[in-house]
């Protein structure tokens, strides 16, 4: 028997595309439907529940896969199986992804990151990502044309969700862009380029672990780090939660409420009944 899987691959290819579904996102859609028909060695019309509990199972039993990756293997045949395909997924039970509370730096951990990015480029890429909350997507594909630097704002052009959204420019990111604008010349294209193309996402994220590990911050720093680090700030700051959940593009207020729960200062405030005995 032949399986079609390229047919119906490029089938879920164009409605993820459709949908508006991020390019990380489809990928990882597509990669799990096809090891899936793989281990099944099934055509898609003849999958039955039975299959999909089957694979789950199997992929359960890895030890090195999350509970997050188990959720999301489900929800990418979930789409396939019962958004394309109308079949019945709802009675498949796998555990809940863990909820782990996302990494904050300090604000002292932030001036050393910047102090000890000796890389221009770099400082301005650290500067950007604590400073707007961007996505590592939405910073890579940053153009110069996106910023208003007159009016502080700039503009992330059909982001998650196909979206497009506002964020303010901080004075000393505004500063030092200039600076390097006047010091290369540049002012067209992608703002974090190497030799005329867009930083890769590898070297975006590798610019910022060596400047982590020269600050000797024991924290994992990611792009998403600054990005927390960017909304529990602005929570202590006081700024209004619903101005935070647009500054970071969330459709959802209870993704943001998760900030609630690892503002020190926050917590700070809570009296310990053991000193009001």
């Amino acid at each position: 028997m032949t399986i079609k899987i390229p047919v119906s691959l490029k089938k879920l290819e164009t409605e993820l595309k459709l949908r508006g579904f991020s390019r990380q996102t489809s990928k990882m859609y597509l990669f799990y439907n096809r090891k899936f028909l793989e281990f099944t060695k099934k055509n898609p019309e003849e999958i039955t529940d039975d299959d999909i509990k089957e694979f789950l199972a199997y992929k359960m039993s890895d030890d090195s896969l999350s509970n997050a990756s188990i959720s999301l293997i489900k929800a990418s045949l979930k789409f396939f199986y019962t958004e394309m395909l109308g079949k019945n997924m709802s009675l498949i039970k796998t555990p809940k992804a863990t909820k782990r509370l996302p990494v904050v730096l300090s604000r002292e951990e932030i001036k050393n990151l910047l102090y000890n990015t000796e890389n221009i480029k770099h400082r301005l890429l650290i500067e950007l990502l604590y400073s707007t909350g961007l996505r590592l997507s939405e910073c890579i594909n940053l153009q110069y044309s996106n910023l208003d630097m007159n009016d502080g704002i700039g503009w992330v052009r059909q982001g998650k969700g196909a979206k497009d959204r506002i964020f303010i420019i901080s004075e000393l990111f505004r500063k030092d862009l200039l600076g390097y604008m006047e010091k290369t010349g540049s002012n067209k294209g992608y703002i974090f380029s190497v030799n005329g193309r867009k930083m890769s996402p590898r070297g975006l994220q590798n610019a910022i672990k060596v400047s982590a590990q020269r600050a000797g911050i024991e924290k994992k720093v990611h792009v998403h780090t600054l990005r927390h680090s960017f909304a529990t700030h602005l929570l202590e700051n006081g700024v209004d939660i619903r101005k935070i959940q647009k500054l970071l593009g969330h459709s959802n207020l209870q993704t943001t409420e998760i900030y609630t729960q690892v503002s020190s200062d926050e917590i700070k405030k809570i009296k310990s009944p053991l000193d009001i005995l």
